[in-house]
């Protein structure tokens, strides 16, 4: 499949998140893989959707019983509504980073007292915590998330999708899971492994935004809001390392390497059959050695022998002498 350098995808943020290009760009070139969706991880601050409260409800199945006609029923009524967790509704970011915020700049905005500027909420100062009269859905939370690695990969084969699941619980996704494992067709089943890990995650409630002043007022102070920050960078580190593990584990995986098998005492091991054969060389060696050293010895004695009867005796001398 050909993967270009930049293009846009569906996500709000319109591309692959960086710190992960790599990865895609591994997984995207192997044989029958292809990532459907991801996120690198990110700090978010998120201002859920409108709710739809109870007293609306009432009202709206008292106007149908009443037999009141569509056009009547009051325009909230054709409101989209957030569902539980506060997505859909016009729930928004408020600030989102998918990077480790640097300290320098976190301690400066500490210092200023204007980090809850930075994450896109008004400091809670008298005029701003005034009470506003409003409706209990025009009341909306603001939450401050840290969400580590979200990957999607859809495989050609349940053996693709088991490797790829084995590679993400050993790095420390470990609810990851994957779907579509039986096809429904005569075609194979192409299952679609999902990696993510929700012990990283963190949420907090840091803020609560009134419909009819238009803004969203930060809960807490600076110095809570930098402890979150601080907690979240340490778990951009610790998502980083699990990425990395995912990623030599999923490419060992994909591509083995043939290991060497060692014996008891770690050398290396051999097959039963060429260990008698080796064995057996090396003892009609060690026999041949043996032989020709013992043959060499005889000659040489031998040899010291003969010698020694060519040497004239001290009355041999003497008689040469006379």
């Amino acid at each position: 499949m050909y993967v270009p350098d930049e293009y846009d995808d569906l996500s709000p943020k319109g591309s692959v998140d960086e710190g992960i290009r790599e990865l895609i760009d591994e997984i995207n070139s192997l044989e029958g893989c292809v990532t459907t969706s991801s996120c690198a991880g990110r700090v978010s601050v998120f201002l859920e959707g409108r709710k739809s409260s109870d007293d609306e409800v009432v009202s709206r199945q008292t106007q149908e019983g009443l037999g009141v006609q569509g056009n009547d029923i009051s325009d909230v009524r054709a409101e989209k509504t957030a569902g539980f967790g506060g997505k859909g509704g016009g729930g928004k970011w408020l600030y989102v980073s998918h990077d480790v915020i640097d300290d320098e700049v976190l301690s400066r905005r500490e210092a200023e007292g204007t980090l809850c500027e930075l994450l896109g909420m008004k400091a809670n100062t008298d005029a701003a915590s005034t009470p506003v009269e409003s409706k209990k859905r025009d009341l909306r939370h603001i939450h401050f998330k840290f969400e580590p690695m979200i990957l999607h990969v859809l495989t050609a084969s349940l053996e693709q999708a088991q490797k790829f699941l084995s590679a993400a619980l050993q790095a420390g996704f470990r609810e990851s899971g994957a779907l579509n494992l039986i096809s429904t067709t005569s075609e194979p089943a192409t299952p679609m492994v999902g990696i993510r890990c929700m012990g990283l995650t963190l949420e907090s409630l840091v803020g609560v935004y009134h419909e009819a002043s238009d803004q969203g007022v930060c809960l807490v102070n600076d110095g809570q809001l930098g402890t979150l920050m601080r907690i979240s960078n340490e778990r951009f580190e610790e998502n980083t390392k699990r990425i990395e593990r995912f990623r030599v584990l999923f490419n060992e995986a994909m591509n083995p390497v043939e290991k060497k098998r060692v014996g008891k005492n770690g050398e290396d091991w051999e097959d039963p059959q060429a260990r008698k054969e080796r064995k057996r060389a090396e003892g009609l060696r060690k026999a041949r050695e043996l032989k020709e050293a013992k043959e060499k010895s005889g000659q040489m004695t031998d040899q010291d022998s003969g010698e020694l009867l060519l040497q004239p005796t001290t009355e041999d001398y003497s008689e040469i002498k006379t």
